[in-house]
């Protein structure tokens, strides 16, 4: 796996994203109730701050949990929750390394259906459905895994140009298509509540 991603809009922070499967399923992962680059910036931050040019699962599943929050929760913090994300990535580093002997790009390595490949993903700790789906996208879409049935299997976030997540962002302007299109489904969402529709 080595590929450019602009998903953290960083130089360094894409390039490890785009190497390292680890990264790219960490990023995925803290994915939520922060900004996009913000989440996909984390696992940069925290292979810095561990010293280190990539993340390893076998470290960060033995690391300390008390440092490992610490380590997350330094100024800039790695996320809005540094201490409840921080055992959530080490919940996915221990699964990988019970599951895979540790190497992230095995869920998804010589994996030739889509729906198993969405399975595999959904297994993952801090992985529903939806979260499955967008990082089977985006494995499609940007890494070029695609097993047979990908783009089904990822539903609408397999959909050519869908611009509905991470999946479709190539850079700054299909970063600020995808924000309009989550701006949307929130007011859409929204007009809903109050109708009780």
């Amino acid at each position: 796996m080595d590929v450019t991603l602009h998903l953290a809009q960083d130089p360094d922070a894409d390039r490890l994203l785009g190497r390292s499967p680890l990264a790219a399923l960490t990023g995925m992962l803290l994915d939520q109730q922060i900004p996009m680059e913000w989440a996909f910036k984390g696992p940069a931050t925290i292979a810095r701050r561990l010293g280190a040019d990539d993340l390893d699962a076998h470290e960060i599943a033995a690391y300390d949990p008390e440092a490992f929050t610490a380590l997350l929760s330094e100024k800039p913090a790695v996320h809005r929750y540094p201490g409840s994300m921080a055992g959530r990535v080490q919940q996915l580093c221990r699964y990988l390394v019970e599951h895979y002997d540790g190497d992230a790009e095995a869920v998804w390595r010589g994996v030739e259906d889509g729906r198993e490949l969405l399975k595999r993903l959904q297994d993952l700790p801090g992985f529903g459905k939806q979260k499955a789906q967008i990082f089977l996208a985006l494995l499609g879409k940007q890494l070029g895994v695609r097993p047979s049935g990908w783009r089904k299997a990822a539903g609408a976030y397999g959909e050519p140009e869908s611009f509905r997540s991470v999946a479709d962002i190539t850079g700054p302007e299909s970063l600020a298509k995808v924000r309009a299109h989550k701006q949307e489904m929130k007011a859409a969402a929204k007009a809903a509540k109050k109708t009780g529709a």
